[in-house]
């Protein structure tokens, strides 16, 4: 369908040279046209209909007969077929056409009038400053350039090729061709008088040209603060637009009274226009040509009508520089260099969902794992706490998110669900998963996010522009239909959360999480006591069972262009729920209260737009105290200092560089304190 309808925008010179020659006719026939009030013009330099003032007095044409009307109208109908069947002819030859009837009859009748300060020496489109569009589009929208056929849509990805470069460009030019123009400033205002219009001059050579069609016929309008752009380019649209407004204009004339009669200086203007714009119509037909021939190339080779591929490779350089473990040991100073690569498959059936599918492999080791014996101070973007790193290609992420009404959007998660996926986080210039921010799983978000993952399902619901209601159930093991696990019997998280951002600039995030089974994977052995037995030295395979409420607040506040503050503070009540006996020891049912804190400075676009440098202070989750004896408590406090300055080097490469401060590794005082040095690049693509 877009097809024909670029070609019938082709046709646009057409119809016009047709509606001329019928001009003509019925001036050789001594017929009437008249010019009546015109319907709401579509021009893209109007945004709403112009009003049409009061019939100036003209020297009019003869009434015209019910037969002549018919004959017109046939006429108009085989020329228009006529220029239909033939559209390589170019536009310019078509405008310039001897043939012309009009052009003809003017010739004998009254000749145009040209601006007095044209010297009669020089061509006309020499001496008057050509209107040529710089850009194949100012105003033109996105969609139409980006399905150039309806049936068979641009993808939004391609198939790497022997020249990934020029293919690029290409989807930059139309990219560039699609967007321009396109800001609300260009939504043209109505005019009835052409004194409204500040930039036009009495002097100038079009004035009586644009007067009589704004204040007689409302083809033209102009711009809400009240200018013309006479020297802006025109895109195709506008032109087709305001040639459909003057031929809505002359068929009403054909078939209407005598109110508006047209005359031959109305006419000569007409042909005038139609001359001028010859050349400039004629090269964006070969530019809009070219573009098509270019877009139908990338459809062959597109990767899917419906599925976006896209990606990013993390280069990670991470080392201990000092200092000791969390049994007091020195931290083994071996550096490490891996990286982690996610492949994601996002499709749209509807524009308004999304599918994503992402497939991952990492192969940088833990420092918990070996080296620091905690999770305190743990990358974001390796291994994980006290994981194994390994080559093999995963399932990673996998969900759906469609909208529910206006307001509300559901989220369905099959694997590998996370807090941020449905809500905010409230820590933008840290919460880069990884990817971009901070180095750290402390550094990233509030702790107690951590608290649920898997599958399941959430939403988020809009009450307005500033508050925002987020709800979501995790199951870890959803997939596991044995006892114990499963979507309800086995571990989970629970969240909901109210943001509230009362501008761009600041926004503030009040979050509980109910869970089963689940630790944050920060902060001290003692905060994740259920799943690290063996460091208290207590002999047991098994993880003991334990529920968690916790309670969050997060604020993030830009207070200027190169500066933001944020923090967040998290309280976590863990409640073992059984007792356990092991030949090493025993442990009762009880309750441990966790806190972490932090505060983080944020300066983007630090020396140049895009960087970004940021500095956490915080306390990860440390266990303040126990309600028995043999539940672990954690006697001193650490601090976690993280600092980075992430350095765009081009919008799809940034190194990052970055150390992390632990002052009292695993919250013990007497382990030295543990400097870990990371150097992060960013591939995405």
């Amino acid at each position: 369908m877009s097809k024909f309808l670029w070609k019938g925008l082709l046709v646009s010179p057409a119809v016009l040279a047709a509606s001329l020659v019928v001009s003509s006719t019925a001036l050789a026939a001594e017929q009437p046209l008249e010019i009546g009030a015109v319907a709401p013009a579509n021009l893209q330099l109007a945004g709403a209909a112009t009003e049409v003032a009061k019939p100036e007095t003209a020297e009019p044409l003869s009434v015209a007969r019910q037969s002549t009307i018919e004959t017109i109208e046939k006429e108009s109908a085989n020329l228009y077929e006529g220029f239909t069947n033939d559209l390589s002819a170019p536009v310019a030859e078509q405008a310039k056409a001897p043939e012309n009837a009009v052009a003809a009859d003017l010739s004998e009748t009254q000749p145009a009038v040209a601006p007095a300060n044209l010297s009669p020496e020089q061509p006309v489109a020499e001496q008057i400053p050509a209107v040529a569009p710089a850009n194949l589009s100012e105003t033109q929208p996105a969609a139409p350039l980006a399905n150039l056929k309806a049936e068979e849509p641009i993808a939004q990805s391609t198939h790497p090729s022997a020249q990934p470069p020029a293919q690029s460009n290409v989807l930059e030019q139309i990219n560039e061709y699609s967007t321009e123009g396109s800001s609300s400033e260009n939504a043209a205002g109505q005019v009835t008088s052409v004194s409204q219009l500040s930039d036009v001059r009495p002097t100038d050579w079009a004035f009586q040209a644009l007067q009589s069609l704004v204040e007689r016929y409302g083809c033209i309008a102009g711009y809400p603060d009240g200018t013309f752009r006479g020297n802006r380019a025109m895109t195709r649209y506008e032109f087709a637009a305001g040639l459909n407004a003057c031929l809505d204009k002359v068929s009403e004339l054909i078939q209407g009274g005598s109110r508006n009669l047209a005359t031959r200086e109305d006419l000569a203007s007409v042909q005038r226009l139609q001359e001028e714009f010859a050349a400039e119509l004629a090269t964006l037909r070969g530019r809009v040509d070219a573009l098509e021939a270019r877009a139908s190339e990338l459809e062959a080779n597109q990767f899917s009508t419906t599925t976006k591929l896209n990606g990013e490779v993390i280069f990670g350089l991470a080392g201990i520089a000092r200092g000791e473990d969390a049994e007091g040991r020195e931290a083994d100073k071996t550096t490490a260099f891996g990286s982690r690569v996610r492949i994601n498959f996002d499709t749209s059936f509807s524009g308004e969902d999304l599918l994503r599918t992402r497939l991952q492999v990492l192969n940088l080791g833990s420092f918990s794992t070996n080296n620091t014996k905690t999770a305190e101070g743990e990358l974001r973007f390796n291994a994980g706490p006290f994981g194994e790193a390994s080559n093999t290609v995963g399932l990673d992420a996998l969900l759906y998110q469609f909208p529910l009404g206006k307001s509300t959007t559901v989220i369905l998660e099959a694997n590998a669900g996370a807090a941020d996926d449905f809500t905010n986080t409230v820590n933008p210039y840290f919460d880069g998963d990884g990817s971009y921010g901070a180095l750290s799983n402390f550094g990233t978000r509030n702790p107690i996010y951590y608290l649920t993952g898997g599958s399941g399902i959430a939403l988020r619901h809009q009450f307005g522009e500033k508050l925002e209601l987020s709800l979501g159930y995790l199951a870890g093991n959803a997939a596991n239909p044995t006892r114990g696990n499963g979507l309800f019997n086995g571990s989970y998280g629970g969240l909901a959360q109210l943001t509230f951002k009362p501008n761009e600039n600041m926004a503030l995030g009040l979050t509980y999480v109910n869970s089963y089974n689940f630790v944050t994977g920060t902060g001290s052995n003692a905060s994740n006591f259920p799943a690290r037995l063996g460091s208290f030295g207590l002999d047991s395979d098994s993880n003991l069972p334990v529920s968690s409420n916790s309670y969050g607040a997060q604020a993030s506040w830009r207070l200027n262009r190169g500066f933001a503050i944020g923090g967040w503070a998290g309280y976590t009540n863990q409640r073992i729920l059984s007792n356990l006996a092991t030949p090493t020891g025993s442990v009762q049912r009880g309750d441990q209260k966790i806190w972490n804190w932090a505060v983080t400075l944020a300066f983007p676009d630090l020396l140049k737009e895009g960087n970004v440098a940021g500095i956490v202070v915080g306390m990860e989750p440390r266990v303040t105290s126990s309600t028995n004896r043999t539940l672990p408590e954690d006697k001193d406090t650490s601090l976690h200092v993280e600092g980075f300055y992430q350095f765009k080097l081009s919008d799809n490469i940034s190194i990052t560089p970055g150390l992390i401060w632990l002052t009292a590794p695993d919250h013990n005082k007497n382990n030295s304190d543990l400097v870990i040095g990371v150097v992060r690049t960013t591939f995405t693509f």
